[in-house]
């Protein structure tokens, strides 16, 4: 069994207001193991993105990590100084945000910013640092590299950009790769090569990788596992394939219909009625029971954990019949999913 590269244990995160305090993130639980890709869907508001700035330490103030731990390689990072933490994110974690521009400064060209990151995180001369960087332009699939490299972020279109990033996100050979919604506003041909990108790292370089998206047919191309989020809490997480055509959580099944399928007569499809509660009116139970069409009384009084189901892991009370709340054991990595893919 492969010992997973990231533990995420009982995360919590809190954002305290003049009006009380909000919970964003609420006893999340995962691993991924080196040379995975998890996947982390759901609706806007989720918590998907803040579950990946907690793990990379961006937490904007008052955002906390009321609780819970984040391990990597075994050892806990959550609890470290801003300078501990700012030395691990970049040289073990790398981490690619939705939009380039944000992660790119307009005023310096690409070459001088890829360098500047590589010499930060390892002992390299500038002419090694500038052979580097043109190394990860090419890899990244940029034309003329040695030439573009000179070139500002505004001479490159978005899908150029989003490799830009990519670059600087693998500028020092990370082991932890955080991609939140990495080609979303990209068109159909550069998402594919963005994800085929994507999993090439995770096969030539062991990456573990946590892909935040709300994209299913990105999930479906690429994660090896998928988790997902509802309300700052995991729902269901299980084996990417099975999640897909075999969802046990109501909230995952309506997802689930709410996508369009290639050659499916039908006239209407399915969706969820209702929205997402605000942090501040979290029901009580189960978080999805006022839009869930098989809630219970048990749904709305006790919030259930991650029970096991025939094919995934699902908080629903639906799968507790003779079948014991598990703990962290069907969170883990590859191997697992593997084995619960052949049960």
């Amino acid at each position: 069994m492969s010992a997973p590269l990231l533990e995420v244990k009982n995360l919590k995160v809190e954002f305290p207001t003049r009006h009380g305090l909000l919970t964003a993130i609420d006893d999340v639980s995962f691993t991924i193991a080196p040379g995975e890709v998890l996947g982390v869907v759901g609706e806007s508001g989720a918590g998907k993105s803040i579950t990946g700035t907690a793990i990379i330490g961006l937490l904007e103030p008052p955002g906390r990590i009321a609780q819970g731990e984040i391990l990597l390689n075994g050892k806990r990072i959550d609890n470290l100084s801003y300078d501990q933490m700012r030395a691990i994110r970049g040289r073990e974690i790398g981490a690619i945000f939705q939009d380039p521009l944000t992660s790119l400064n307009p005023l310096y060209t690409v070459g001088r910013q890829l360098t500047e990151t590589i010499q930060t995180h390892l002992d390299l001369s500038a002419e090694a640092a500038r052979k580097r960087a043109i190394e990860l332009l090419a890899q990244t699939g940029i034309p003329a590299p040695d030439k573009r490299v000179d070139q500002y972020p505004h001479q490159f279109s978005g899908g150029m950009r989003q490799r830009v990033v990519i670059a600087l996100a693998l500028a020092a050979n990370p082991k932890l790769l955080i991609a939140d919604e990495p080609t979303t506003a990209l068109d159909v041909s550069i998402q594919a090569q963005i994800i085929q990108l994507i999993k090439t790292l995770c096969r030539e370089h062991g990456t573990a990788v946590m892909l935040v998206t709300h994209d299913m047919g990105v999930i479906a191309e690429t994660a090896d596992r998928v988790a997902v989020m509802y309300a700052g809490r995991v729902a269901e997480i299980g084996p990417v394939s099975q999640v897909i055509h075999s969802p046990q959580h109501p909230y995952t099944r309506g997802l689930m219909g709410s996508i369009p399928k290639m050659g499916a007569d039908v006239l209407r499809l399915a969706q969820i009625d209702g929205a997402m509660p605000r942090l501040n009116a979290i029901p009580s139970g189960c978080a999805f029971n006022p839009r869930c069409p098989q809630a219970m009384e048990r749904c709305r009084k006790e919030r259930p954990e991650l029970l096991p189901t025939e094919t995934t892991h699902a908080a629903c009370w639906l799968h507790s019949v003779e079948k014991p709340v598990i703990t962290s054991s069907p969170l883990h990595g590859l191997s697992e999913g593997k084995m619960l893919e052949d049960a």
